[in-house]
């Protein structure tokens, strides 16, 4: 009897084993996070939103048929710096002390170290993140005599003063970066060199310039390792790289790839030219695409596919740069239905292309209609990592994670979103009110800022956008309740420092800015 009563614990004992470790099986892991983030491409140059598209872009349709379509999603800016700016902090660009317009190549750091950023949330949560691509918020280059650099010109003799075999300080490596590997500004701004952790992977040893229609960048220092056709083939195969390796650890990891493109230079490789039969543009854009089906395969192929979350967006409408004109003449409309283009407050230069696939948690082929801002991205990581967001991190961020259920309402998702162009103007939008705090584009389509024909227009503009997505009519006249309203909920977000629950902040603040960027008083 005592053996048999002994071989019953035994076995309970190891049944129990076997039953919490089938349980802890089965409980998911913290899923890996790649966000590909492209630079000036519109609503209208994936197929997948604009069906009359004459891209051909099968796999990042693919993507978005395995995923979820985020019909209505916006960057916080219609330009690069402050769109990074706001995907990396979870707050408003025009809350830092970058007011209006973009960063250069020799620019100083624009994120304080002490900030919580997107990555340091995950890297705090166990993740191993990395930074692959174009920076464009700044960080400070070692000098040859100490003192701080000044970007105010774009000759050669702009980056003299810095050394390049001393380390680089405030790089993406201190803003919660493992492993940080690219260049500093956009692909047209010196210097063109690749930074490493911290380090200059070569020493430039000449002077370049392009004056090219499409493949233009301006002069200044070059490394030798850095060929401007390669520079986005070499981050997507970099990317791939890292995420063959880490998909061999335990720990979850965080991608952050930062593409330079389909931004100028417009340089797609003499196996694209011609593809797409349309421009230059367009052949760059289909070798993206491209590369975009190899690292969903190679997500695959590492049997990480199924806890994956991947996100493919973009900065900013698409540019004038690229020759939307000529496209148009063809009948490729970048913006889609959309009015204005990159740098303007129209919705051609914020409303962005935005796909989210995660086939544990998200049904393929489900689109969303809320909507949404890349600022949300730092609250959505955070959630999903466990972590919760203290009062002054990610102020103007909402977790994506209940609209990633197809089949549940959300209600009140977020209260409203606040757009921002390359001058300083702001737009505000609730439901399907948005209220702009301009009298034209605030940006380089017609009528831009100054332009004599702004002179009998109205101070601001309303459009309602389930019926005029075009913005073509403006009812601020129609519904001055409504523009008093949005002008006191804009004001309530700039004074307290955020537009989500929570203590206020202070924002960073430049003597005598606020009025240039259209602070509103009440």
């Amino acid at each position: 009897m005592k053996n048999t009563i002994q071989s019953l614990a035994i076995f309970c004992l190891l049944f129990s084993s076997f039953s919490c470790s089938e349980v802890a099986k089965e409980q998911p892991k913290q899923p890996n996070i790649i966000v590909i983030l492209a630079d000036d491409l519109g609503y209208g140059d994936i197929k997948a939103f604009n069906p009359e598209s004459k891209i051909k872009t099968p796999h990042i349709d693919q993507l978005a048929s395995e995923g979820m379509r985020f019909t209505d999603a916006h960057t916080p800016s219609a330009v690069c710096t402050p769109t990074r700016y706001g995907f990396m902090t979870g707050r408003y660009n025009w809350r830092s002390t970058l007011k209006s317009g973009v960063l250069t190549g020799n620019s100083t750091a624009l994120i304080p170290d002490n900030r919580t950023t997107i990555a340091s949330v995950l890297k705090g949560q166990g993740y191993h993140t990395a930074f692959i691509g174009k920076w464009h918020l700044g960080w400070n280059w070692a000098t040859v005599d100490g003192d701080s650099l000044t970007a105010d010109g774009w000759g050669p003799n702009d980056f003299e003063n810095i050394d390049f075999a001393k380390p680089v300080k405030h790089t993406p490596n201190d803003l919660g970066f493992d492993y940080a590997y690219g260049h500093a500004g956009s692909l047209d701004m010196a210097p063109y060199v690749y930074v490493e952790n911290g380090k200059v992977t070569a020493i430039p040893d000449t002077v370049t310039v392009n004056t090219g229609k499409y493949s233009w960048w301006r002069e200044g220092p070059t490394s030798p390792d850095f060929d401007h056709e390669k520079v986005t083939p070499n981050f997507f195969e970099r990317s791939i790289a890292y995420i063959q390796e880490q998909a061999k650890e335990e720990k979850p990891f965080f991608l952050y790839l930062a593409l330079p493109s389909p931004h100028t230079p417009i340089l797609p490789p003499a196996e694209w030219q011609g593809k797409s039969g349309l421009a230059p543009f367009g052949d760059f854009m289909m070798m993206i695409d491209d590369y975009v089906g190899k690292v969903n395969q190679a997500i695959k192929e590492a049997g990480i596919a199924d806890n994956t979350l991947v996100i493919f967006t973009s900065d900013n409408g698409g540019s004038p740069a690229a020759g939307l004109d000529v496209m148009q003449a063809a009948g490729h409309f970048s913006s889609y239905i959309y009015r204005g283009h990159k740098a303007d407050i129209f919705e051609g230069g914020h409303r962005v292309p935005f796909i989210a696939k995660w086939p544990a948690k998200i049904q393929a082929g489900t689109t969303r209609s809320e909507t949404i801002c890349l600022t949300d991205l730092m609250a959505t990581s955070a959630e999903i990592s466990g972590y919760e967001l203290k009062d002054n991190e990610g102020e103007d961020s909402y977790s994506l994670v209940s609209l990633f259920d197809a089949d549940k309402k959300a209600e009140q998702f977020r209260e409203a979103t606040v757009s921002h162009s390359i001058n300083g103007s702001f737009a505000i939008r609730q439901g399907d009110w948005k209220l702009i705090m301009a009298k034209g584009s605030g940006g380089w389509s017609f009528p831009k800022p100054n332009d004599p024909a702004e002179a009998e227009l109205p101070e601001v503009q309303l459009y309602n956008l389930a019926s005029d997505p075009g913005e073509t009519i403006n009812l601020q006249a129609e519904n001055p309740e409504k523009v008093a309203s949005l002008k006191t909920l804009l004001s309530k977000y700039i004074k307290e420092g955020r537009s989500t629950p929570g203590a206020p902040q202070a924002n960073d603040k430049i003597e005598g800015e606020w009025k240039q960027i259209g602070f509103v008083e009440e």
